[in-house]
């Protein structure tokens, strides 16, 4: 008879439970996913975060969802009843959320971005100059619980969950500013409505006219431009006049590739791309394009 000695307990079969894509290596492919991941690590949770790693890949995660900025999850173990998890990041209140969308909505670009669904890289930026940040930063902004009897903080479970939630941020990075307290809609709705407020206390003051005149929109502060484009007209007519395309005529963009700017790199694309689809055409597509 030995003592002390308590066999290591593997987790119940779950059929149709929620998989990480990833077979093997890093989990999330996003930048957004994996700065989620890496704050968690650099709160000293690495070692623990891989105990659910395991449980994530081979789906002992049977349900997962994101319902007022508050992740509830099911979890698979030993025990014959799945563990109960609820995730939770400390929420902005409304003058942070209101701090926020206009750091946004200042940057043309960024706003852009996010109305075409996707994350700026330097929206992190936009939101610290608010005074908040966006992933979790301490064990304070982070409340978890789990039904399982283990003690530690994150348990597996928990862990599993982690994971899960990095690869819906994959799919949805909005989920992120979900969990901030504010929905998808909502948050779009927001930044709409910052970038046009001008011109409806303007329109406000005026009496309705069918024939409004809508001005022209011109290069001269484009990217600061705090008007929607549907609320501008666009004349083409004058594109010929600009040597690489018209995007030149905007000036320098907020963002760059390295030393370069990406507006220079997209109107230099734009004068390559003819000649080298004519040189694929005549069969001479590698003469003269390595310039």
């Amino acid at each position: 008879m030995s003592y002390g000695y308590y066999p290591k307990s593997s987790p119940r079969a779950v059929k149709d439970g929620i998989k990480v894509t990833s077979k093997r290596g890093a989990i999330g492919e996003q930048w957004w996913s994996k700065r989620f991941l890496d704050a968690l690590k650099r709160m000293g949770m690495d070692s623990r975060l891989a105990r659910g790693r395991s449980y994530a890949r081979k789906g002992q995660v049977m349900r997962l969802s994101v319902t007022d900025g508050i992740v509830e999850a099911a979890v698979q173990g030993s025990s014959s009843r799945p563990y109960l998890v609820s995730i939770r990041m400390n929420q902005w209140d409304k003058k942070g959320w209101n701090n926020v969308t206009s750091a946004i909505a200042e940057q043309a670009l960024y706003s852009a971005q996010m109305l075409a669904g996707e994350m700026p890289h330097e929206i992190e930026e936009a939101i610290e100059k608010a005074g908040l940040v966006l992933f979790p930063k301490n064990g304070h902004d982070l409340k978890t619980t789990c039904s399982c009897p283990d003690s530690a903080n994150p348990c597996k479970h928990i862990a599993a969950v982690y994971y899960i939630l990095a690869e819906q941020f994959d799919q949805d990075p909005f989920l992120i500013f979900a969990m901030r307290g504010k929905g998808k809609e909502d948050l779009l709705d927001a930044l709409r409505q910052e970038r046009g407020v001008g011109d409806e206390e303007e329109s406000q003051n005026e009496p309705e006219d069918p024939g409004v005149f809508i001005p022209e929109l011109t290069a001269s502060g484009f990217y600061s431009l705090r008007r929607s484009l549907d609320d501008s007209a666009v004349n083409l007519t004058r594109q010929a006049e600009v040597k690489g395309g018209l995007i030149r005529s905007l000036g320098p963009s907020p963002c760059k590739i390295g030393k370069h700017d990406v507006a220079e790199i997209i109107a230099r694309a734009y004068e390559i791309a003819p000649q080298y689809v004519s040189r694929l055409v005549h069969g001479e597509e590698n003469d003269g394009m390595n310039e």
